[in-house]
């Protein structure tokens, strides 16, 4: 039994300093703490590495950005070329219908030098 009081006795009180009741009897608004102006202020160095720091971040965003939209833009080149190729292939076949395969040939011969002298 006195081992119980003696553990008792030596434990410190850790419960938070009671404060009394407020003056203007708004208990349950938090307690502020004083205005302290220079609190927030840090050296010059520090504020120059934070903005290295977010800097370099903000670099990092773009790049990764810059890389998602050329390959974005690459899929939907591929995509146009695709589909641009489907419908020359169409248009012939129907010509090839209708005229000798070797006139066909010739067409697509003469075509494809009249775009290499556009471009």
């Amino acid at each position: 039994m006195s081992t119980e009081v003696a553990t008792a006795a030596t434990a410190p009180q850790v419960t938070a300093q009671a404060q009394g009741m407020r003056k203007n009897g708004k208990q349950w608004h938090p307690q502020k703490s004083a205005f302290r102006p220079t609190s927030g202020m840090t050296s010059y160095e520090k504020r120059q590495e934070e903005r290295k720091a977010t800097a370099a971040v903000k670099a990092k965003e773009k790049e990764m950005k810059e890389e998602k939209e050329a390959e974005r833009q690459r899929r939907i080149t591929a995509l146009r070329d695709k589909r641009a190729a489907k419908e020359e292939k169409a248009r012939y076949e129907k010509l090839a219908e209708t005229m000798h395969r070797k006139r066909v040939e010739r067409l697509k011969k003469k075509e494809k030098r009249n775009k290499l002298l556009k471009s």
